[in-house]
C-alpha cells in the first residue's frame, strides 16, 4: 500500500480551519476543535500536520493532572523537567516561544495538538492550564476528541470563546473513498468495487485501508481487466471486518 497523503473533505475542512486561524482578527482565539468518530482519520492527519510543520503533539491519559501534562509536553520537546513548578512553567513557555518564533522565521505554521482531548475536558487545573499556556504565546492549539469535547468545553466559556472553529470529522464520501484507493491501492480498482467499498466501510477510512489490503492481496495473483480489480473478480471474498460485530466482510458470490 502506498503511503501517499489525501486531501480528503475532512482534511481540506482541516487546513481550511487553520488558514482561518493565521486571518483571524482576535490573536487570543487560537484554539481549534477537531472531533469526530474513532476511524475517520483525525489522528494520521494530525499526525501528519505535526511531522509537516515540527509542531508539538501530545496524547492525554486518563490519569493526567496538572503536573503531569506540564511533565509530558517538557518532554515530548527532549526538556528534562526542572525541579520546581515554577521553572518547569518558565521553561515549557521559553521552549515553546523559541520554537514558534524560529517557525515564523522560516514561514511555517508551529502550534500545538493535545490528542483524546476528551479525557482531560472536565478538569479545570489542566484546561485552565491550556488556556494559559495558549493566551501567552498566542500559539494555534488544537484540540481533538471525540463525541464529549464540544459539550464539555461550554463549561469553560473563557476556552469556548477561543475556539470558534470547529472541525467535525464525517464519514468519506464516495468521491473520498475514490480518492483514497485511487492514490494508495498498488492494483487498478473498478468502480463498482470502490462503492461497495464505500457502502460496507461507512466511510470509515480504517475500514477502507482495510479493504484496500485486502484488494492488493486480491490483485496480484490476477491479471486485473482494463477497469482494474471489479466486483465479480472478487466475489466470495472478503474485504474487510465489520467493526461492530468483528465478523469477515464478504463480497456476494451473487454479484
Amino acid at each position: 500500500m502506498k503511503n501517499t497523503i489525501v486531501e480528503t473533505s475532512n482534511v481540506k475542512n482541516f487546513l481550511g480551519a487553520l488558514t482561518a486561524l493565521d486571518r483571524r482578527g482576535a490573536v487570543e482565539a487560537c484554539m481549534v476543535v477537531v472531533d469526530g468518530e474513532p476511524g475517520l482519520g483525525k489522528t494520521t492527519t494530525l499526525s501528519r500536520w505535526v511531522a509537516q510543520t515540527g509542531s508539538v503533539y501530545v496524547r492525554a491519559q486518563v490519569g493526567w493532572d496538572y503536573g503531569w501534562f506540564i511533565n509530558t509536553l517538557l518532554r515530548e520537546m527532549s526538556i528534562h523537567p526542572p525541579r520546581s513548578k515554577e521553572e518547569r512553567y518558565e521553561r515549557l513557555l521559553k521552549e515553546l516561544s523559541e520554537r514558534a518564533a524560529r517557525a515564523d522565521f522560516e514561514g511555517r505554521t508551529f502550534g500545538l495538538v493535545i490528542d483524546e482531548c476528551d479525557l482531560v475536558s472536565t478538569r479545570p487545573a489542566i484546561m485552565e492550564a491550556i488556556r494559559g499556556i495558549s493566551d501567552i504565546q498566542f500559539l494555534p492549539t488544537i484540540l481533538v476528541g471525540m463525541g464529549k469535547l464540544r459539550e464539555n468545553l461550554r463549561r469553560f466559556p473563557q476556552i469556548e470563546s477561543r475556539a470558534p472553529r470547529k472541525v467535525r470529522f464525517l464519514p468519506a464520501t464516495l468521491e473520498d473513498t475514490a480518492s483514497i484507493i485511487a492514490a494508495r491501492c498498488e492494483v487498478p480498482v473498478a468502480s463498482d468495487l470502490v462503492e461497495f467499498v464505500w457502502k460496507v466501510s461507512r466511510g470509515f477510512n480504517r475500514e477502507i485501508l482495510e479493504a484496500i489490503a485486502h484488494i492488493e492481496r486480491f490483485g496480484f495473483r490476477i491479471e486485473p481487466g482494463p477497469e482494474g480489480v471489479t466486483l465479480k473478480d472478487m466475489a466470495g471474498q472478503v474485504i474487510m471486518n465489520d467493526r461492530t460485530t468483528g465478523t469477515p466482510v464478504m463480497i456476494p458470490r451473487a454479484a
